[in-house]
């Protein structure tokens, strides 16, 4: 089974979305079902979801435009693609807008859950505030480091933070004092707010 995840669904079928809603609350996930893509703009902006499920065949909206505007506002953003009529075409090209999983209506629970759970285990979603929030500062500052050409035991001694504590940081192992992330972004010449920025905060 997956972890808990914060799901929405944008289908325009009511029995579907109750369906769905039914399903994956009773795995634990926190669900908000919308209609439209109107509705779904204004619940992801309201609370980001971890994880989008969308489905390209509506009546009134179009899911690919859907995909278009997400991949703009939120690009990182998990996507599944639920749909009832897959074509080899329309597949590639939402696999094009960086769509995780492609599932064909109808699917079972088994091959929703496996789909979950690849995305969870693969995005690193499903995980606490904190969790997220160490890992993406761990990969912002080996990001940086790099981009410099700075080696562990060059960036230590420009920063003043030992060479394990700054392995330790950056493989996510463990969070930064709030004193060592300041001196870390100053010897990268970065912004520490930007990294915080990316990790959700």
């Amino acid at each position: 089974m997956p972890p808990a995840l914060s799901i929405v669904a944008l289908d325009d079928d009511a029995d579907f979305r109750q369906y769905i809603a039914g399903v994956l609350e009773t795995d634990g996930h926190d669900v908000r079902t919308v209609a439209t893509g109107e509705d779904f703009v204004a619940a992801c902006q309201q609370r980001l979801p971890e994880l989008v499920l969308l489905d390209m065949k509506m009546g009134h909206d179009s899911g690919a435009s859907v995909l278009e505007d997400l991949r703009k506002r939120w690009p990182k953003l998990a996507v599944i693609i639920v749909t009832g009529y897959p074509t080899l075409d329309s597949m590639r090209q939402t696999f094009k807008q960086d769509v995780f999983d492609y599932l064909a209506k109808p699917f079972s629970i088994l091959e929703l859950r496996r789909s979950l759970a690849q995305a969870a285990s693969s995005l690193n979603l499903g995980q606490r505030p904190q969790d997220m929030l160490r890992l993406e500062l761990g990969r912002q500052i080996r990001l940086a480091r790099t981009d410099k050409g700075l080696t562990l035991k060059e960036l230590s001694e420009i920063s003043g933070v030992s060479v394990s504590q700054l392995s330790s940081i950056e493989r996510g192992a463990h969070l930064p004092s709030l004193e060592s992330l300041v001196a870390i972004a100053t010897a990268l010449q970065q912004a520490p707010s930007a990294w915080l920025k990316s990790a959700g905060l």
